[in-house]
């Protein structure tokens, strides 16, 4: 590679150019202005191949076609290729997805595809802080913030706007939903003025800005004394500030909104519920087509540990689902994909079932806050695909319900200053795998994690399908070797990283295992907490009953003993000792597969990315080591293979 391909790649994750693709004589022709769009086709193309040789033999046709908004249609001519979109947006997506296929390898008479995103808005959440520090960040600073105002560079932001634009991507939210004082001021002059300057960076690449603002920013920005969402001149200062933001930035997407949680101010601190609170702040934004994202991530963080009714998963459905048909149209509950918080695993969150009359929106969290932080390998792609197709209703899948209650997909990103965006560059998977699946629902785990390689690696065939396997079984190994069957949460508290059995265990948090001499986990059936309940009866009885409950999520529904024997005819103990020796060994095997690719893949990222390996090798061997002793010193029980036991 020579230096401005090489360049481009570290900047660019997946768009990166592929030596090997022949270049074809290329003229590209349109119809009408499309200035922009002409310009990131041959700006592609240039990548990809080299300077294009134009020719009139071979014609690239852009145009405006009939279909809906942003789909697009790829289809091979005679002599050429026509890219057609329904609105220019459509049409960008369409030169982007044309890229995206010739970088994977595939020849021009090949492509052939009409496309249409499954939802409406497909939105990336940082949670990036104004001092530049991002809560949860494993990719170093904001390239938004530092030294609590705007500070970035404006062709490296046009590079990740055209990274997001590339899978989909149509909104963004700079800030962390964990507003502070500072970050309040976002709505306001001086900073609204260059978050309006960003705004135009976006702009032609399709993407619209939000922001996550403070609930009490009546009182911190409008100097009121109360954020009381029902008093008069509350609602006057949210119709009043937004005016001014949207005659800022017109094509403004709105704001994001977390409330009554983990400290932050919410309507019900002033006897009002969350649609007192959504509605208000949603009717400002309303007359400009605005949006309110509501995070329904709402539950009592101040928990006695001693109290064994209250059940932190049955929490968000507590506080929304009375409320379903209250909240105004342009209200989105932004719910996260599981009841708890981006556990290695949990069910599928019953609000989705049971809102029938409030538009949703799906959130995940890219950034691995519970499962590797970045440096241990988890395809979460795989994780989400399960989710996708997990049955939510009477036979529905949750990807069945795209289109109807979820109107969007959010998620919270794992970008920052690094160059290549992400740090550990194998977790640019998991960001391209978002925006795909947001787009398209219906694409699998293998489908993505192959597209992204082919994209990314310039190697022979035995590197595609070493990572495409490392990647394939990620998710598995590091579930088997920290806290597998749904038990979750066995973690240092204070950086979520990293095994710590009882860290949470008389804490204020809700997240316990409960683990004794003779058994472990939650009951949540009907009989227990009650938190199968809020499910279809369907899926309440799947839950409900161990023989019927899918063993990988065991324990989360249920307090098992440790002589309980699994489908296998282990013990769960048994078990447990078996996933957690299994698993470091299979860590130690994924280090050796990729120490196969030295030569195959380019020195630094072959370097950089066996480090993490190593890494997470020692990881998982702290993780077996403590775990498994852990539970000998509660049952006095040997493994029945004889390994060892720190005792």
């Amino acid at each position: 590679m020579n230096h401005t391909i090489r360049k481009y790649a570290e900047y660019n994750a997946w768009l990166q150019p592929k030596s090997n693709l022949e270049p074809k004589p290329l003229q590209i022709h349109a119809g009408f202005d499309l200035d922009f769009i002409h310009q990131e086709c041959r700006l592609g193309l240039n990548r990809l191949w080299g300077e294009i040789q134009e020719s009139a033999a071979y014609t690239l046709q852009l145009k405006i076609d009939d279909g809906a908004h942003e789909a697009f249609s790829l289809t091979p001519l005679v002599n050429g290729f026509e890219i057609a979109g329904g609105s220019k947006m459509g049409l960008l997506y369409g030169v982007y997805r044309f890229l995206n296929r010739l970088a994977t390898g595939e020849r021009m008479e090949q492509i052939h595809e009409r496309s249409a995103p499954h939802v409406d808005y497909r939105i990336i959440n940082h949670w990036d802080n104004m001092d530049g520090h991002i809560e949860r960040g494993y990719a170093g600073n904001s390239f938004f913030f530092r030294n609590n105002k705007f500070d970035y560079d404006a062709e490296r932001m046009k590079d990740y706007a055209r990274l997001m634009a590339s899978i989909g991507i149509n909104g963004i939210c700079i800030n962390n939903v964990n507003v502070n004082k500072v970050s309040a001021g976002l709505i306001a002059e001086p900073l609204l003025a260059d978050l309006a300057e960003l705004a135009v960076l976006f702009r032609p690449f399709g993407i619209r800005l939000l922001v996550s603002v403070h609930f009490d920013a009546p009182m911190i920005v409008g100097g009121l004394t109360t954020s009381d969402p029902l008093d008069a001149g509350v609602k006057e200062f949210w119709k009043a500030q937004s005016a001014v933001v949207y005659n800022k930035i017109p094509d403004f997407l709105g704001y994001v909104v977390k409330a009554d949680s983990e400290f932050r101010g919410g309507p019900e601190a002033f006897g009002r519920t969350q649609a007192d609170g959504a509605n208000t702040i949603a009717a400002a934004v309303a007359p400009y087509g605005g949006l309110v994202f509501w995070r329904c991530f709402v539950y009592n963080c101040q928990q006695d540990w001693r109290d064994t009714q209250t059940d932190r998963p049955m929490a968000a459905f507590k506080h929304f689902q009375p409320l379903d048909g209250t909240f105004d149209q342009n209200v989105i509950l932004q719910i996260k994909n599981g009841p708890v918080d981006f556990q290695t695993r949990e069910p599928v969150s019953p609000l989705f079932s049971s809102l029938k009359y409030t538009r949703e929106a799906l959130e995940f969290q890219i950034a691995q806050e519970y499962t590797g932080q970045q440096i241990d390998l988890f395809s979460l792609a795989v994780q989400w695909e399960e989710i996708l197709t997990t049955e939510v209703d009477e036979g529905k899948q949750l990807k069945s319900m795209f289109g109807q209650e979820i109107v969007a997909v959010t998620a919270v990103t794992n970008t920052g200053n690094n160059r290549n965006w992400t740090g550990n560059t194998l977790a640019q998977c998991n960001l391209y795998a978002f925006g795909r699946m947001a787009w398209n629902s219906d694409v699998t785990a293998k489908e993505l994690i192959r597209e992204w390689i082919r994209i990314t690696f310039e190697t022979d065939e035995h590197g595609y399908q070493t990572i495409e396997e490392m990647l394939l079984t990620s998710r598995g190994i590091y579930e088997s070797y920290t806290a597998p069957l749904g038990i979750g949460f066995m973690v240092n508290p204070s950086s979520h990283y990293g095994p710590n059995v009882d860290g949470y265990e008389f804490s204020k948090w809700g997240t316990y295992h409960r683990a004794s001499f003779d058994a472990i986990g939650v009951d949540r059936t009907s009989k227990g907490t009650g938190f199968t309940t809020q499910y279809p009866e369907s899926i309440q009885n799947m839950y409900d009953h161990i023989a019927t409950c899918p063993e990988e999520l065991l324990l989360f529904f249920h307090r098992v003993r440790y002589d309980y024997k699994m489908k296998d005819g282990r013990t769960l103990l048994q078990y447990m000792y078996d996933s957690h020796f299994e698993g470091a060994q299979q860590a130690e095997a994924l280090l050796q597969s990729w120490e196969s690719l030295e030569n195959r893949l380019p020195q630094e990222v072959f370097n950089s990315v066996k480090e993490r390996l190593k890494h997470q090798l020692r990881n998982a061997h702290e993780w077996r080591d403590q775990v498994n002793t852990y539970f000998y010193r509660k049952t006095g029980i040997d493994d029945v293979k004889g390994r060892k036991i720190y005792k």
